[in-house]
């Protein structure tokens, strides 16, 4: 026990250095395939599963207290990365993987068919809820197994259950506030409706998608995107929004949607420097407001422009994917000692930054295997 005891503690002042010598080191030489930085993030988030005895993915990893507990919110998506990289590596560990963290939200959802948050009590959150949709839908659609779209459409109808008269988000929300980047939720509507369908999905989900339009400025970006009302919105709440708005409107084909959405990615685009550096947070009339980098929002964007590369062929946008994701790419460790740091993405760049700061969110690395599956399809 001793030796033990004594090997975490030099762990722990390996981690502890490398907060304090993260940003001084050089960023790392990257090669042209994306393979082996894919390959260090997801088995970050393996080990992040299996911190957790019943399936759910840590929250991530502190440099002030190590592990944390399964995080429902951000397990919900990471089933998805889950089944595509594991189609994409032809490793079926990981849809075992995607399977057990399902499985483990089903036990999780409230009798209302919510998720709940239970730093924030026993309630179900909207945002969370669907997040979790996510997994369910994907989940069902890729094994086929009732269970999923039974939990998927208790989610849903929850979801219809606690939207106001006009069909709005506006209770069951962090700091009862209504936040643009429900369109998230929005889309994960849709997408359940695609399998499953009913009015009441598309009426609500609409609903929510027409009031995130109606808040969109001059400047391309969004009010009412931020998590607490009055505070400049990370890039992460930005992405977020203009994920929701453009795949909403591909599936129901409402140009209005996808037009707010690209306006936005231009606009986000116009900040972002040539060595992929964007500011971690930019206010509403589309100023920069932080001198560090949202990682999470990086790798995001990094998706949203590959995408728009894949609609349009236009270069830029692949040229700005590429920039984004290699900036994050160039900050990764593929060789820390520590099992908490090696392969995982931390919330800031320098790591002490304002989002998530000292720590490895188990989102930053989900959005980060996202991209980079997206762009391995133009760099292999």
């Amino acid at each position: 026990m001793a030796t033990d005891r004594t090997t975490e503690w030099l762990d722990w002042q390996g981690v502890q250095a490398f907060a304090t010598t993260a940003v001084k080191s050089r960023p790392r030489e990257l090669s042209p395939s994306v393979d082996e930085d894919i390959r260090a993030a997801i088995d970050w988030l393996c080990r992040a599963q299996d911190k957790s005895v019943h399936g759910g993915i840590s929250y991530g990893f502190s440099l002030r207290g190590g592990w944390k507990p399964p995080y429902r919110e951000t397990s919900g998506y990471i089933v998805e990365t889950l089944f595509e990289a594991a189609a994409a590596l032809g490793d079926e560990l990981l849809t075992e993987r995607a399977v057990r963290v399902a499985d483990w939200l089903i036990s999780v959802q409230n009798p209302d068919g919510s998720i709940a948050n239970p730093n924030y009590g026993p309630g179900g959150i909207v945002f969370d809820t669907g997040q979790v949709l996510f997994g369910f839908v994907e989940a069902h659609t890729r094994t086929g197994e009732s269970r999923f779209l039974d939990a998927a459409l208790r989610s849903a109808r929850w979801l219809v259950s606690v939207a106001d008269a006009d069909g709005r988000w506006v209770t069951h929300e962090h700091f009862s506030t209504p936040h643009v980047y429900n369109s998230r939720t929005a889309w994960a509507l849709l997408k359940l409706n695609e399998r499953a369908p009913h009015d009441s999905f598309v009426r609500v989900a609409r609903a929510n998608l027409d009031w995130a339009l109606s808040c969109q400025q001059p400047s391309g970006f969004f009010s009412n995107a931020s998590f607490v009302q009055g505070k400049v919105p990370y890039t992460h709440n930005i992405s977020y929004t203009i994920c929701g708005l453009q795949e909403s409107g591909w599936i129901v084909n409402d140009e209005r949607y996808v037009l707010a959405a690209r306006t936005c990615a231009d606009s986000a685009l116009q900040l972002l420097a040539n060595g992929g550096f964007l500011p971690g947070q930019i206010s509403p009339d589309g100023t920069s407001t932080a001198r560090y980098v949202c990682l999470t929002g990086n790798c995001q964007l990094a998706i949203v422009w590959a995408k728009w590369f894949e609609r349009t062929g236009d270069a830029k946008y692949r040229l700005a994917s590429e920039q984004a994701l290699s900036f994050v790419r160039a900050r990764q460790s593929l060789t820390a000692r520590h099992s908490g740091v090696r392969g995982a993405i931390a919330g800031s760049s320098p790591i002490w930054g304002r989002y998530a700061p000292l720590s490895f969110p188990n989102w930053a690395t989900k959005f980060f295997v996202d991209a980079a599956l997206q762009q391995r399809k133009w760099l292999s």
